[in-house]
């Protein structure tokens, strides 16, 4: 295999990153879920990503092979949880969100790669409390985030409504 690393994405990475996220929103409408399937995420919102320096690409030789968004600024979606609470809510938290892999790339336990390094990048510039959210019937994501010991807490909600609700999982590092 090629080599494989993360970089943060630029804006001409754009049309790859939106096919691949075209590509997950296929694989999880085939799936029977909801999430992202009201055009989100869109375009508008991947270049904002790119242009706060929050959007990230998984490359595999010179094809990047995935995408993600490191967030670290609080998010909105996250000030209520229900049915739960968060562990740690005295240190500030980076989020996970937009974690996608292209199908030509599923299978090759690329995503492990790629959430332990959004990990080690968010830990290098001092976050050792990290959240991510995804939808009950996003299977893949619940298996990946659990295989890093993220904990379930609660549930968020990124819409109004039951299309809006997520499973809201957090991760605390030792500092």
């Amino acid at each position: 295999m090629s080599n494989i690393y993360v970089k943060k994405a630029q804006l001409h990475d754009l049309s790859r990153i939106m096919e691949i996220i075209d590509s997950a929103k296929a694989l999880l409408k085939a799936d029977g879920s909801s999430q992202w399937q009201d055009g989100t995420p869109n375009q508008a919102t991947l270049t904002s990503d790119i242009n706060n320096g929050d959007c990230w690409i998984l490359k595999v030789g010179d094809q990047i092979a995935g995408t993600a968004t490191l967030l670290t600024t609080p998010d909105p979606n996250y000030a209520e949880i229900l049915d739960g609470q968060w562990k740690n809510t005295s240190d500030s938290y980076a989020t996970i969100h937009r974690i996608a892999i292209d199908s030509n790339y599923r299978g090759m336990a690329l995503s492990k790669f790629f959430l332990s390094n959004l990990i080690s990048l968010g830990n290098r510039v001092g976050f050792t409390n990290f959240r991510i959210d995804t939808h009950e019937l996003n299977q893949r994501m619940q298996h990946l985030v659990q295989q890093f010991d993220f904990e379930y807490t609660g549930i968020i909600y990124v819409n109004p409504g039951e299309d809006g609700r997520r499973l809201a999982f957090e991760l605390n590092l030792e500092k």
